[in-house]
C-alpha cells in the first residue's frame, strides 16, 4: 500500500499557489517548503507504559526562500489562511530587504536554473501503525518485554520502544511541484542486568521505510538479547592496543557515519573544515571499499524523492574502490563550489535552515562469507553493538563506542567477552586496513544525526561485516 495524501496539505495548496504568484511577481525566485509530519512513539519497560503523541519530526508548517540581489532570505510560518496571506507577503519582503552592517561580506549567488517538473510519489507500506493502534502496538511490545523476562532470570529490566512517523511534504517554485509521503518506523530492544552497583545492558535495533511490519523483527530477537545482557555481567575491561577486528554490519555503519559521513558534507568544503576536499581523486580507503550516500539507492528511513530545496534525491558515490571520488552538497554549497547539488539539502523542520546532510550511507557488500572471516582471525576481536561516535572532520580523527568485544583465537570463539570498548584512530588508516568484507550488507536506520550538537535529521547506515586493524581501548 502507498501513504497517502496530507489532507491538511490539500486544502491550503491552493493559498500556497496564489502566495508563489505574488512573490514570483515581486522577486526574481520563490521557492515554498510546506511540510504535515504526524509521529507517535511508544514504550513498556517493568514498571512504564507510555505513549507519546509528539515528536522532534512531527511539525506542520511552512518555509517561503526568495532570492534578490544576489542574496537569498527565507520566511517560516506554522498557519496559512486567507487572511494571513498579505501578512506573510509583507513578512518575506521586509526580510529581503534587511541588509548586514556595512562591511558585512556576503556570498554572491545565481538564480537557480531547475527543468520544469511536476510529481508525486509515496512510500510503501504493510501494515499502518495509525490503523493497527496505540493499544494493539502496546500490546506487542508488552509481549516481547515479557519474553525478554523469561529468558533471562536476573534482568532489572528489559525496555522495549517504537516511532513511527508519517510526513507529507510540498515543495513549489516556478515550473516546479513536487509531492511526497513518506512513513518510516522504528523500534529497539534493550535488556539491563546488574553487576554489583554497575548495570550491564545489550540492545538492538530495528528500522524500516515502511510501517508497523517492523515489529515482527523484534519478537525474534529478545530473548538473544536478554541473554547477552546476563553474559556482560562476567565480561572483562580491554588491554588497550591494536586489534585484528571483525565488525558487525551496523559497527560499520557507525563507522562509515562517522568516518566519511561529516567528512564530505560540502558545506564544510565552502568553510575549509574538511580535510576531505583536498583528498578527492586520491585513495583513502582500501580498493575493497565503497561507499555511497543517498535517498534514492536503497530504502531505509533516511530516504525520500526529493530534498528541502526541491532537489531530486540521488545516489551518490562518495568512495569508489578505495578512492575519494566526491562529496554530498546542499543546493547553495553545490554552487558555490562549481558543483552540482546531490540532494542532501535537508532541514530539521519548517523553522531551521537547510543544510548538508546525510541521509542512507553504507558501504558496498564484498565477496567474502562471514565464516570465513572469523576463520582467518589468528589473534582479535568481533564488534558488536555500536552505542555513539564522533569525528573530527578537519583532522580525520575518528572515537566510538561499542559495547562488546568477543574474542576470536585461531579462527574461534574462546566465550571471553570484552565491555565497553572504545573504537579510535586515523580514518584512512582504518579504512586503508580493510582486508575482507562480507557478501551481503545491512542498514539499520533507528536513530538520528545531528550537526554538531543540534540540526537533528533522520538518517540510516551499514553495510557488510568487514575485517580491519583497529585501535581500541
Amino acid at each position: 500500500m502507498k501513504v497517502k495524501d496530507s489532507e491538511y496539505l490539500k486544502r491550503v495548496r491552493p493559498l500556497l499557489g496564489r502566495l508563489l504568484e505574488e512573490l514570483t511577481d515581486r522577486f526574481p525566485y520563490a521557492s515554498i517548503l510546506a511540510q504535515d509530519g504526524t509521529e507517535r512513539s511508544y514504550s513498556v519497560s517493568r514498571r512504564l507504559r507510555s505513549i507519546n503523541g509528539g515528536g522532534r519530526f512531527s511539525d506542520r508548517g511552512f518555509v517561503v526562500k526568495v532570492f534578490n540581489e544576489g542574496r537569498w532570505s527565507e520566511h517560516s510560518f506554522n498557519e496559512l489562511t486567507e487572511e494571513d496571506l498579505p501578512r506573510v507577503v509583507e513578512a518575506v519582503v521586509r526580510g529581503a530587504a534587511v541588509r548586514g552592517p556595512e562591511g558585512t561580506g556576503y556570498r554572491e549567488y545565481e538564480i537557480p536554473e531547475a527543468e520544469p517538473l511536476k510529481f508525486k510519489a509515496s512510500t510503501d507500506f504493510e501494515i499502518d501503525p495509525a490503523e493497527l493502534g496505540d493499544e494493539s502496538i502496546l500490546a506487542r511490545l508488552q509481549a516481547i518485554r515479557d519474553r525478554g523476562f523469561k529468558a533471562a532470570e536476573g534482568l532489572i529490566d528489559c525496555r522495549v520502544n517504537a516511532t513511527w512517523n508519517r510526513t507529507s511534504k510540498l515543495f513549489l517554485a516556478p515550473g516546479r511541484e513536487l509531492e511526497q509521503n513518506v512513513m518510516w518506523m522504528t523500534g529497539s530492544v534493550m535488556a539491563a542486568a546488574p553487576r554489583g552497583q554497575e548495570i550491564m545492558a545489550s540492545f538492538v535495533s530495528y528500522s524500516n521505510l515502511g510501517g508497523a511490519e517492523v515489529l515482527g523483527g523484534m519478537d525474534g530477537d529478545v530473548e538473544r538479547v536478554a541473554k547477552v545482557a546476563l553474559e556482560l555481567t562476567a565480561s572483562e575491561p580491554l588491554t588497550p592496543g591494536e586489534y585484528e577486528c571483525v565488525c558487525t554490519p551496523d559497527v560499520t555503519g557507525m563507522i562509515v557515519h562517522e568516518a566519511f559521513g561529516h567528512g564530505v558534507e560540502m558545506d564544510m568544503f565552502v568553510k575549509n573544515r574538511a580535510l576531505a576536499q583536498k583528498y578527492v581523486g586520491e585513495y583513502v580507503a582500501s580498493p575493497l571499499v565503497t561507499m555511497h550516500d543517498g535517498a534514492a539507492k536503497v530504502p531505509e528511513t533516511g530516504s525520500y524523492f526529493f530534498d528541502d530545496e526541491g532537489t531530486l534525491a540521488h545516489d551518490t558515490v562518495i568512495i569508489e574502490k578505495g578512492v575519494l571520488k566526491r562529496g554530498i552538497s546542499d543546493y547553495q554549497s553545490a554552487k558555490s563550489l562549481g558543483t552540482e547539488p546531490t540532494g542532501n539539502g535537508r532541514r530539521e523542520s519548517f523553522r531551521r535552515k537547510a543544510y548538508t546532510r546525510m541521509t542512507n550511507t553504507w558501504f558496498e557488500a564484498g565477496t567474502d562469507t562471514l565464516e570465513d572471516m572469523i576463520a582467518s582471525v589468528k589473534d582479535g576481536l568481533l564488534l558488536e553493538e555500536p552505542s555513539s561516535g564522533m569525528e573530527d572532520p578537519k583532522n580525520w580523527g575518528i572515537q566510538c563506542m561499542v559495547n562488546y568485544a568477543r574474542e576470536i583465537k585461531d579462527g574461534k570463539f574462546t566465550g571471553r567477552i570484552f565491555s565497553p570498548v572504545v573504537l579510535t584512530g586515523y580514518v584512512p588508516d582504518l579504512l586503508k586496513s580493510i582486508t575482507m568484507m562480507s557478501d551481503s550488507a545491512m542498514l539499520h536506520g533507528s536513530g538520528m544525526c545531528g550537526k554538531g550538537y543540534k540540526e537533528w535529521v533522520k538518517v540510516s547506515d551499514g553495510g557488510p561485516y568487514i575485517k580491519a586493524r583497529i585501535r581500541l581501548g
